[in-house]
């Protein structure tokens, strides 16, 4: 697990999600743990590296 810090796409607080490295490509929805909105997310990991990490408000 990789813990990746970044800010909301809502509140603008900096949070963080617990990544799984074992997973390729992740697409899902997590709720920031300040203002509670969902947050879509889509991960991508090469080797356990992060390779990409993008979120936006969800269904936009």
């Amino acid at each position: 697990m990789l813990e990746h810090f970044f800010q909301c796409p809502y509140c603008w607080e900096e949070i963080s999600f617990l990544l799984d490295t074992s997973i390729r490509q992740q697409t899902y929805v997590e709720d920031c743990e300040v203002c509670c909105n969902p947050i879509e997310s889509q991960v991508g990991f090469e080797n356990g590296e992060l390779t990409q990490f993008q979120v936006g408000m969800l269904g936009q």
